[in-house]
């Protein structure tokens, strides 16, 4: 099957779908992320950075052990030295992950919803899986750079095949830290991986193979999306937001899909495994 959006998504590595949500569905989607502020945890609080790396075990811990559950992530500046709140907890979250598609039933609405599977038809799925999903908060002033890189570097599969949907719940601009992407860049290939660390006796659980190429500024172009818009991303393009810096949040939700057959194997190595008794949920079945 051939279609516009397959061209574009595979010249391009990205395609921006504008007004996929109505503004009724964002409104529900943002005061979901906002009611998700208040069953955050108040004890033991975990702080997510793909900045700063000195991770301690049971942040990785709960960060590893998240793919079938709903977990809270605060961002670095949210917490002080005693592990306590500095600023409001409606601003303290970077991100909720990353079983979001399943437990909570309005985004599990959305992520199994007819229009999300006419794209993965379209982008020529034949039993596409949902592996993970996350609430994505970006807050005003504390909401930090996400440093360039491509999704396939975290789920990875052989051959590449994970695809994001990321939904705009608020305007994204150059200000409050629109996503960027260097187009094209998914034609060359996986730059690198994040893996299970193959040591057991390492403190660290998780570790790149490699360093991180230096991708230059000028390469990447800014998305500034309205509220609604989905924005389709190809495993393998590069993309990055820098802080928010802006007096507005711009949260977003997003998940993930990866092909399930056609002999795609889902690396064992990847930080996010399945349970046993829980394999990632079938959005659908090409019948031939």
């Amino acid at each position: 099957m051939h279609s516009k959006l397959l061209d574009e998504f595979n010249e391009n590595g990205y395609v921006v779908i504008e007004d996929f949500l109505k503004p009724e569905e964002v409104e529900t989607l943002y005061q979901a992320g906002r009611a998700l502020c208040l069953d955050a945890p108040q004890s033991n609080r975990k702080i997510f950075s793909t900045v700063k790396a000195e991770d301690a075990h049971s942040k990785e811990l709960y960060f590893l052990e998240s793919g079938d559950k709903v977990r809270y992530f605060f961002e670095q500046g949210a917490i002080g030295d005693e592990g306590q709140l500095v600023v409001d907890p409606m601003i303290a979250l970077n991100k909720v992950g990353h079983a979001l598609h399943v437990e909570h039933p309005t985004f599990n609405a959305l992520t199994f919803s007819n229009r999300v599977k006419e794209v993965c038809w379209q982008l020529n799925f034949n039993r596409p899986a949902v592996c993970q999903s996350m609430y994505i908060y970006k807050n005003s002033g504390i909401g930090g750079e996400v440093t360039p890189h491509q999704d396939s570097w975290f789920l990875h599969t052989e051959p590449n095949s994970a695809v994001g949907f990321w939904f705009a719940l608020e305007d994204c601009t150059l200000q409050n830290g629109c996503l960027q992407f260097i187009k094209g860049s998914h034609k060359s290939g996986v730059h690198r991986r994040y893996v299970r660390n193959p040591d057991p006796n390492a403190s660290e659980l998780m570790v790149y193979d490699r360093a991180s190429p230096i991708y230059p500024q000028s390469s990447f172009t800014p998305l500034q999306v309205s509220k609604g818009t989905c924005i389709v991303i190809h495993g393998n393009v590069v993309h990055k937001s820098e802080p928010n810096r802006s007096q507005k949040s711009r949260h977003a939700y997003t998940f993930h899909v990866i092909e399930t057959e056609n002999n795609v194997k889902y690396s064992e190595d990847n930080w996010l495994q399945a349970p046993q008794d829980k394999p990632f949920p079938v959005l659908f079945e090409r019948k031939a």
